[in-house]
């Protein structure tokens, strides 16, 4: 099955993602990132395990490792010379069918941690919560992380959204100490879970890309952190994560498809759109007749649920992990 339209065309590869069959795998409740390496390896995270996955582009899963946190919520990759990293925002708690999709007792307190690692899973930093005032009534729940690559010409900034705590989105410089923060009041308000952030590279000067989710909208900065502009309220609703592909911006909304812009932020298409999924009762799973979550029997070939995690390949197809029960993973291979 095709969707998009004109250039942005792509074949629906349902199911993709070989994941050995487990109780984790079926009953955990996905909630990943995802990235692509150089070799075109496509690294994501386990439903319900705390464990990396790597795939190959057939979806035939080469390795994992255990990663220690509760969730890699957010998964960035960068190049430094020529080794390639992971940062992982973990948001330090994650919902377990265990206790029926609820999160276990005394995870409400718990922390969450960035942490950048090698591609084999050993720890190389990890950068602590910044020591301001907001977090005097906040957590910390970080849950995305894009990085001033040097390779880039960038200085090596590291930018940590905390989507999921006090809705700040943190700077700190490559060494992992804490520079300053923005909050959305320098632009066009506060931020609303800023879910992810990405720095855009299409133009001559790059830019930092908030994904100011619950106000349905993308708020844009410079990489000093002075606010330039906002868009997409028009035609956005739950914007979650970016990627690029040449001049073409996509964007991950968890209600149910992906939003294709060109380099001037105007909407060039949907892709795989399903919103009245998001009306069901209990989406992004449902409800059995005792009121109890259960995994979703509304997935459908071409149409979304809810994305979440978002990568790209070099040769533009695309790869998008969904946030429910039992996780889907779906490639889109570029027309």
């Amino acid at each position: 099955m095709r969707v998009g339209s004109g250039d942005n065309t792509y074949e629906w590869i349902d199911s993709w993602g070989n994941i050995p069959d487990s109780e984790a795998a079926r009953a955990g409740w996905a909630h990943p990132g995802m990235v692509v390496t150089g070799q075109g390896e496509i690294i994501t995270c386990h439903p319900g395990d705390p464990t990396i996955l790597v795939f190959d582009k057939g979806g035939d899963l080469l390795r994992s490792w255990d990663g220690g946190f509760a969730d890699a919520h957010g998964i960035t990759i960068v190049k430094e010379g020529e080794t390639e990293f992971l940062w992982i925002s973990d948001n330090g708690s994650k919902r377990q069918y265990k206790y029926n999709y609820e999160h276990p007792p005394g995870s409400g307190d718990a922390v969450g941690q960035v942490v950048k690692a090698t591609l084999d899973g050993q720890t190389v930093m990890k950068l602590q919560q910044p020591d301001i005032p907001v977090y005097e009534s906040s957590k910390y729940s970080p849950t995305s992380v894009a990085v001033n690559e040097e390779r880039h010409g960038g200085n090596g900034d590291i930018w940590v959204a905390d989507g999921y705590g006090a809705s700040y989105v943190h700077r700190f410089d490559r060494f992992g100490n804490y520079i300053g923060s923005i909050n959305g009041e320098e632009g066009a308000g506060a931020f609303n879970c800023p879910h992810g952030i990405f720095i855009d590279r299409r133009k001559s000067e790059p830019e930092l890309y908030v994904a100011d989710r619950a106000n349905s909208r993308v708020q844009v900065y410079d990489l000093e952190g002075k606010f330039k502009r906002s868009f997409g309220t028009e035609f956005l609703t739950t914007p979650s994560g970016f990627v690029t592909d040449q001049d073409v911006l996509i964007i991950a909304e968890l209600r149910a498809r992906l939003a294709v812009l060109d380099l001037n932020d105007n909407l060039l298409c949907y892709l795989g759109e399903y919103e009245e999924v998001c009306d069901v009762d209990g989406w992004p799973n449902n409800k059995n007749e005792s009121d109890e979550i259960v995994q979703t029997r509304l997935l459908e070939t071409g149409k979304f649920n809810s994305p979440h995690g978002i990568a790209v390949d070099e040769e533009g197809n695309l790869y998008v992990a969904e946030w429910l029960i039992g996780g889907r993973i779906t490639k889109l291979a570029k027309s």
